[in-house]
């Protein structure tokens, strides 16, 4: 049988004594290898495009650049590392944030110590891993959507066009920064906000931004669709 290669990663976090400690860890577990570690999101950034790691464990808060901040750049050039973030904050909204941009892996640093090898082995499968304290949030959030879109059948109807506009007005957007990303014109903009408010059924002149705003996470979780049991083992 053929010896199969470790999945490399990237360790980022600016305080040396927690990183060292991941990195033992992680490196008692034959299947993983440590490629590179980094104490700052710029050098983290650096060696991801390096080394091109199966998964990146990324410190949310580091100097120069943020977790964040590294994850946008991950995605917009397009590399492959999947990322984990690590954070001392348990905090629904930092989560919510991490999920819209695309992070596959979540663990708070009072138990990263005891995940971090399930998370790595998790994410480099191709699924999702979030510390189990995030369960109830991860549960709720679902719950909700799905009262949502009992309370409002209309929203199964619209198309994966008008959902990307509601899910833009609920962030927040204005009308010509929603055609700008959507490369549309106003009018066609506009056309698609009544196409949403009818199928709504939703009258008045504030009430589709009033809908999206107050159902803003809701809304994000029933439009990508994420399952909360993907982020738990």
């Amino acid at each position: 049988m053929p010896k199969v290669s470790p999945i490399r990663i990237v360790v980022a976090d600016d305080h040396p004594i927690f990183a060292r400690g991941l990195r033992q860890i992680l490196e008692l577990n034959e299947g993983i290898e440590v490629v590179a570690e980094a104490r700052d999101g710029e050098a983290a950034l650096h060696c991801i495009r390096e080394y091109r790691p199966q998964v990146a464990v990324l410190d949310v808060d580091m100097p120069k650049r943020d977790g964040f901040e590294v994850l946008r750049a991950i995605s917009s050039e397009g590399l492959s590392s999947a990322v984990i973030f690590l954070t001392m904050h348990n905090n629904p909204s930092l989560l919510q944030g991490a999920l819209d941009l695309g992070v596959r892996g979540y663990l708070l640093k009072d138990s990263a110590l005891s995940e971090v090898v399930d998370a790595v082995t998790t994410v480099a499968a191709g699924n999702h891993f979030a510390s189990p304290v995030l369960a109830q949030y991860l549960f709720a959030r679902q719950a909700r959507a799905q009262a949502l879109m009992k309370d409002q059948p209309g929203l199964a109807g619209l198309t994966p066009t008008e959902r990307r506009v509601l899910r833009m007005i609920g962030e927040g957007k204005n009308t010509a920064e929603i055609a700008d990303a959507m490369f549309v014109s106003i009018r066609t903009l506009e056309h698609h906000r009544a196409n949403i408010c009818e199928k709504l059924n939703l009258r008045g002149r504030d009430s589709l931004l009033r809908f999206a705003l107050t159902n803003k996470l809701d809304l994000v979780r029933m439009i990508t669709n994420q399952s909360p049991e993907s982020f738990l083992t």
